[in-house]
């Protein structure tokens, strides 16, 4: 939460007063009311993406950190997702394509896009998104090109793979977030009939471990199957490249 002077918060373990907060460095300690000690800790992207406001289901942190380590993203790329949400995804993607990258995030839903767009601000990372209502699927000219990634998180992903491949630079990356395995089935037989390559089918499973002196174990609690994760990207085929004629200098 933001402080403020005039806010208190009631909790089960007391009342946290604001003002006790202000003026204090991140990483400090403070009292409620009945004794019990607060950190005060400054929030991560981690934090706001499960503490977004969700008007559907989120991408989970566990596949989030996949889909940056296998996609190579970093600080200046450019960055095309299709079905913006609740914004979780999109504002984790800005985190890291940030000064320099932007992220372009398209939706057909005025009132998921509305609390994206709180929870983008939220995170400070509005400077990096660019949100557009767009029906992609209803074009056949790309909005954006020379995407490094881009990513699809709607029902029918199958469905996008020719705008997307018109929106990819050669090489780029494609994902497609998948709940169930029939969409990983279809979306991957279109991918192999237009030219993508290293495709891989992945599910991110996490599991925490309590470790307490001669007690530790495996919690209780986890996040098991939250979604499937399919990477892939945009290649050319042998025809594709054969329109250009070698000439006499280039290398054999």
């Amino acid at each position: 939460m933001k402080v403020s002077r005039k806010q208190k918060f009631h909790t089960h373990i007391g009342v946290i007063d604001h003002n006790d907060a202000i003026g204090k460095e991140f990483g400090s300690v403070i009292k409620t009311n009945k004794g019990k000690y607060l950190f005060l800790l400054e929030p991560t992207i981690y934090d706001y993406v499960l503490k977004s406001q969700r008007s559907t289901q989120i991408v989970y942190p566990k596949d989030l950190g996949y889909i940056a380590a296998r996609t190579g993203l970093q600080s200046g790329q450019k960055v095309v997702e299709i079905g913006t949400g609740s914004g979780s995804l999109t504002t984790f993607l800005a985190s890291i394509v940030k000064p320099r990258g932007h992220v372009y995030t398209f939706d057909v839903e005025s009132k998921f896009m509305d609390i994206a767009s709180k929870n983008i601000k939220k995170a400070g990372m509005e400077k990096y998104v660019t949100m557009k209502k767009f029906d992609i699927k209803k074009t056949t000219k790309p909005p954006i090109i020379d995407a490094d990634l881009v990513v699809v998180d709607l029902g029918d992903p199958w469905t996008l793979i020719l705008q997307v491949r018109k929106i990819l630079k050669g090489s780029g990356s494609f994902i497609a977030i998948c709940p169930t395995m029939n969409q990983l089935e279809k979306t991957v037989s279109v991918l192999q009939k237009n030219n993508f390559c290293d495709i891989e089918c992945t599910e991110q499973i996490l599991r925490t471990i309590e470790a307490r002196v001669g007690k530790t174990r495996h919690s209780f609690h986890g996040i098991g199957h939250t979604t499937y994760v399919l990477f892939a990207r945009k290649a050319y085929n042998g025809s594709i490249r054969a329109k250009r004629k070698p000439k006499k200098t280039d290398a054999v």
